[in-house]
């Protein structure tokens, strides 16, 4: 392409959300809240398997680490967006945007493969239980997360690569509150097919392919209790496997809504709208989901703190 048309973007402005400005203090306030509860409680969740042997298994050895990954993930896009509502302003540099980009693609594929891993250990614990310490042995546990880092590190990576050699032309509004990669494709003024065509393809192995994993590892899961039904099978079943569901279907259900569901004529807003599901309401249920309806997280919780109490008498 010729670089006559073509103009050195220095930054873009980030248009944030779509809500009225009279309303911007209440929902500022609203968002602070919302990112400090997501912080806070995906620590707490962190700490606690952490600091308690009781919680020092695969389970919880992949919910430490969608714990981290939440954590980070809400880091990347709401620290900025609370700047940008308080900012005349509302920009980012080109390679702030690009940083955001490579971060949000990282953490965002990276939860995924974790719940395709925590769907993996249930599957074993339910279908294979006297082989399960041998399966999900630390080394194989390990290894998985690892997978996982290296596969999202690779995807992210080259999107970022492959977003650094466009050109982008005067406009520079981005209708988001973050670096979007599909809004960034929109101002560009190069090529950007092979952009598309790598998006189509990740996009199934980040989203469609770990989805359908989870979704067989489930039919296992139930095809096993019911060859031998019973009361006690289903509340173990119901209980092991109810908050990973939990999680997977917020995940997958805001991810399949914003990019499979038909476009409206508020396009912009419902993208807006999804991405903040996924982005800040996600991560901040997660540790309510985990910790509420399970036992072994409210038991660690009284014993972590109990443990600091009785040496802080001492």
């Amino acid at each position: 392409m010729s670089g006559k048309n073509q103009t050195i973007i220095s930054e873009f402005i980030l248009l944030g959300l779509p809500i009225d400005p009279e309303l911007e203090n209440l929902f500022y306030a609203l968002l602070l809240a919302m990112y400090l509860t997501t912080v806070l409680g995906n620590l707490l969740i962190i700490i606690l398997i952490r600091f308690d042997s009781h919680l020092h298994t695969p389970m919880y050895l992949f919910l430490s680490n969608l714990s981290f990954s939440g954590l980070c993930f809400s880091s990347v896009t709401m620290p900025k967006l609370l700047q940008n509502m308080q900012s005349q302003i509302p920009s980012i540099p080109y390679a702030g945007c690009l940083t955001q980009m490579y971060f949000f693609l990282f953490f965002g594929g990276l939860e995924s493969f974790l719940l395709v891993a925590m769907a993996y250990d249930r599957y074993v614990a339910i279908c294979f239980p006297l082989h399960y310490t041998t399966i999900m042995s630390s080394h194989r546990c390990f290894s998985l997360v690892a997978l996982s880092g290296m596969l999202t590190t690779f995807l992210a990576m080259l999107h970022t690569l492959l977003m650094a050699r466009l050109y982008f032309c005067a406009d520079n509004v981005i209708p988001h509150f973050f670096c979007d990669m599909s809004a960034l494709l929109k101002l560009a003024c190069s090529d950007t097919r092979v952009n598309e065509l790598l998006i189509f393809i990740t996009g199934g192995l980040i989203l469609a392919i770990p989805f359908l994993l989870i979704i067989m590892s489930y039919v296992q899961i139930v095809s096993s209790i019911l060859k031998v039904p019973s009361v006690r099978g289903i509340r173990k079943a119901f209980s092991t496997c109810g908050s990973h569901l939990s999680v997977v279907s917020l995940f997958y259900g805001t991810v399949t809504g914003l990019y499979l569901c038909p476009s409206t004529d508020h396009s912009a807003v419902k993208e807006t709208v999804m991405a903040m599901m996924y982005t800040m309401v996600t991560p901040m249920l997660n540790p309510f989901i985990y910790s509420l309806r399970n036992r072994d997280m409210k038991g660690a919780l009284g014993r972590v703190f109990c443990k600091r109490k009785t040496l802080s008498f001492l």
